[in-house]
């Protein structure tokens, strides 16, 4: 996978993959809904063969990306059926097939005139000239035949869920409960219908039972009435089941992580995160090395300084993934999380653009702009900006940088800042609000140790002449670290 929602996401509908797309992403994060959805993917987490079930429905209709696109499902239900028409048409010929039926008797049992045979060749140009039209709307109807029958059999398996004490995930499924006719009901007639138009299959056959009866503006007008009462409901029927669909995702993570723990989400008007032995998801087990942190109130910052390699960008990562995860409702990689809901702004592997003609710099600098405008908000903003102005020269950088960090700690933000920059570490005499912080190297012999470590402190160590040396460049020896 290449990012943590790929990694997550067992979604087989295009739907569901996006809802949980949008709740990693989303910009202003409400403590209500982060809370009420941690609960539901609690009350889910047990439930794993109704997890299994639902994504076994749905893989049989999966594309070869192993994505299911409802997305023809909802415009063929919306795009309605002129029922009027087709009732119309399916009067017309059984008026005329009774018609006919009636003077065939007639002329048979009580020798009247033989006029059926003219009657029933108006019947046939009546029923078969229609024929072209209405294969189109059963060739529609058959292309999601499979669609409509693994949605029914994923509609079934919910209708008939004991859902007990679940009661938000009972609230969400509520239109698969309900004691009269149940969507999955609905999805059967559709099927019904469906399946009866197969006689098109066989020409022969189709062509007399057609000459017998009006069967296929019968089944016409059956589809037209079903695909009506269908495009009603099914939107919602499909968005609750993108919504289980994520949270089923989420239920998947915590279940297959069971040392994560569930993060304590707070009320509150200012910044705030506290977390400890907090580790990167994506990175494995036994290999991730985990780290407290603690910040609150408006304009706390750390200054992370560090070598080069050693975990100061990975720890700006690690912070602010579990920060979106938490507040998606997942657990996260630690052994305690608490965090306000508060809206998050990386500066994170910003890029320059040659089309645009935007230099690294400059797109820095847009973005750090941006996080000024976004910190005029009523919701508290916690934001990470890794090797901040590193586009440009060392002394317009630490001039640059003091004023930013500056301007921050005036404002009601609060947020991590990594720099190779140790003359910036002087600030935090200056501002009460600023902790200097650091991750360290050893170097024994040609060899680099990194402990990723999180430390009190300004840097005490430096290793790029050492790289520069150790790829083969020639720079000098340094006496010192």
């Amino acid at each position: 996978p290449r990012s943590f929602h790929q990694l997550v996401s067992t979604a087989r509908t295009r739907g569901g993959h996006n809802r949980l797309y949008s709740w990693l992403s989303q910009t202003h994060p409400s403590l209500r809904e982060a809370r009420g959805r941690q609960e539901l993917v609690q009350e889910l987490l047990p439930h794993t063969i109704l997890r299994q079930r639902l994504a076994l429905a749905a893989d049989l209709v999966a594309d070869e990306t192993g994505h299911w696109d409802t997305e023809a499902l909802l415009a063929w239900a919306e795009a309605g059926a002129d029922t009027q028409r087709y009732r119309s048409w399916l009067i017309a010929s059984i008026s005329l097939a009774s018609l006919n039926l009636a003077l065939f008797i007639a002329n048979v049992a009580f020798g009247a005139p033989r006029i059926w045979p003219a009657v029933f060749l108006v019947y046939l140009v009546v029923t078969f000239s229609q024929s072209r039209l209405i294969a189109e709307v059963f060739t529609e109807a058959t292309a999601l035949q499979d669609a409509f029958r693994q949605l029914t059999a994923i509609f079934a398996t919910l209708e008939k869920f004991r859902y007990h004490r679940a009661t938000h995930l009972a609230d969400l499924c509520q239109p698969f409960q309900t004691s009269g006719q149940r969507p999955s009901d609905y999805l059967r007639r559709v099927a019904g219908v469906v399946s009866a138009t197969a006689i098109r299959n066989n020409p022969l056959l189709w062509m007399m039972v057609n000459a017998a009866v009006p069967w296929d503006f019968f089944f016409a007008y059956r589809l037209a009435v079903v695909k009506n009462e269908v495009a009603v409901e099914l939107p919602d029927w499909l968005d609750r089941y993108y919504e289980l669909e994520a949270y089923a995702s989420l239920a998947e993570y915590a279940y297959l992580n069971p040392g994560y723990i569930w993060p304590e989400l707070v009320d509150g008007a200012e910044p705030r995160l506290e977390a400890v032995a907090i580790g990167h998801p994506l990175i494995p087990a036994e290999q991730r090395v985990p780290n407290d942190l603690a910040l609150q109130g408006e304009g706390a910052m750390l200054l992370i300084t560090g070598s080069n390699m050693a975990g100061k960008s990975t720890f700006l990562r690690t912070i602010g993934l579990n920060l979106v995860v938490a507040l998606a409702g997942g657990p996260v990689a630690g052994q305690a999380f608490r965090a306000a809901p508060m809206r998050l702004f990386s500066s994170i592997r910003v890029t320059d653009s040659v089309t645009d003609g935007i230099s690294y710099f400059y797109a820095e600098v847009r973005r750090l702009r941006a996080l000024l405008d976004a910190i005029d908000d009523d919701q508290p903003l916690f934001f990470l900006i890794d090797e901040i102005f590193r586009g440009t020269n060392n002394e317009e950088r630490r001039l640059g940088s003091e004023a930013l960090i500056r301007a921050l700690s005036r404002s009601s933000a609060s947020g991590l800042i990594s720099t190779h920059d140790l003359g910036l570490v002087g600030l935090a005499d200056e501002i009460p609000t600023l902790q200097n912080f650091h991750f360290r190297d050893e170097i024994e012999g040609d060899r680099m140790l990194f402990d990723y470590r999180l430390r009190p402190g300004p840097s005490p160590t430096t290793n790029a002449l050492h790289i520069m040396r150790t790829a083969g460049l020639p720079v000098p020896e340094r006496t010192g670290r």
